[in-house]
């Protein structure tokens, strides 16, 4: 595989460098640590950032309210919203999610995903009303209005997630989720874009990747274990290739995931190493909601991204990965998984 430089102008390299600006990591003793800057992508402060965060409080007590009201008086509130005090229990239910949701909200200066995590309470409280126009006892008049004062409050959360997205870094102007992901590990930036250069290395440390095929000199077929196991395949190509420096790649359509990333090895300061900086730009199959809610479930990509990271750390460092079982199968017991050298059996 030929490593010349290959470049082109892609809108990831104005993020990235943005990124770069307004999202700079900082790296601990040991240079494991990886941290985001809770700021916007372009590393400004909009006035009106006060009053999204203010929006987002009131978001907040709101769940909590109206997640007692759920929890200590189903009944009458189940009248009010015309089901006539039935179901009671679905709507204790629907109270634990909203106190849930919103002493998350509380908790944060900006809960972006809380914030999105009540939209998609909001999706299931406009299923559960849809489906109660059905019910025989039932009053559609108040059915009705309930149902648009929910849909007014799903507007409210969807521009304050939106709004609380960009201001942390989730999200850049078309709207994608932007992952920004650093570390510093003991090698050489020559050592480690060689390692990555060649594809086929990535699954060593990358956990979701099943395989890279490598078709041409730009172009690679990914598989990759999706939600529930599901396998996700995409084909990709090179979009610059500056040797020992960075790589940058986008999805061909069609993709079962969008995305466009890139990474970039960095001499560290003082000879300790290299700075590895992963930037990742993605449409989430179900958007910003599904995006959220695996991310309160410990199964979004930034957290994946992280993980591989630090494989790849313990890779090149040590040529093994401790790989604790407890977290996958519950079992708690360690895994040492061998490392090849970079290329090794590897066919160009």
């Amino acid at each position: 595989m030929s490593n010349q430089p290959i470049e082109r102008n892609r809108p990831l390299h104005v993020a990235a460098r943005n990124a770069d600006n307004g999202d700079r990591a900082r790296n601990d003793s040991d240079g494991g640590r990886m941290t985001r800057t809770p700021r916007r992508q372009d590393g400004t402060h909009d006035r009106s950032d006060g009053t999204h965060e203010a929006l987002a409080q009131t978001l907040g007590w709101f769940s909590v309210g109206l997640g007692l009201a759920e929890i200590l008086a189903p009944r009458p509130l189940s009248k009010l919203i015309g089901l006539q005090g039935e179901h009671p229990s679905v709507l204790r239910a629907f109270g634990v999610r909203e106190l849930t949701s919103g002493l998350g909200i509380l908790s944060k200066r900006r809960p972006a995903g809380w914030v999105w995590s009540r939209i998609a309470g909001d999706g299931m409280d406009l299923a559960f009303l849809g489906a109660a126009f059905a019910f025989p006892r039932a009053n559609r008049s108040k059915l009705a209005a309930a149902s648009v004062a929910v849909l007014g409050v799903t507007a409210l959360d969807w521009y304050a997630g939106m709004q609380l997205s960009r201001m942390v870094g989730w999200t850049v102007a078309s709207g994608a989720i932007l992952i920004t992901k650093t570390i510093t590990i003991d090698r050489s930036p020559e050592e480690l874009y060689q390692f990555w250069r060649e594809f086929q290395n990535l699954s060593q440390f990358m956990g979701h990747v099943e395989s890279v095929a490598v078709i041409d000199r730009t172009r690679s077929h990914w598989i990759v274990k999706g939600p529930g196991e599901r396998p996700v395949e995409w084909d990709a190509e090179i979009t610059e290739d500056v040797t020992n420096q960075r790589i940058a790649w986008r999805t061909v359509a069609p993709a079962d995931v969008e995305h466009q990333g890139s990474v970039q090895f960095t001499p560290a300061a003082g000879q300790r190493g290299t700075i590895v900086k992963v930037v990742i730009e993605y449409q989430a199959p179900a958007g910003m909601v599904g995006a959220a809610i695996a991310h309160l479930f410990g199964d979004e990509p930034g957290q994946q991204v992280q993980t591989d990271l630090r494989a790849l750390k313990q890779i090149m460092e040590t040529g093994e990965i401790l790989q604790s079982d407890g977290s996958l199968d519950g079992i708690g017991m360690t895994q040492q998984r061998s490392a090849q050298p970079a290329g090794a059996g590897m066919g160009t």
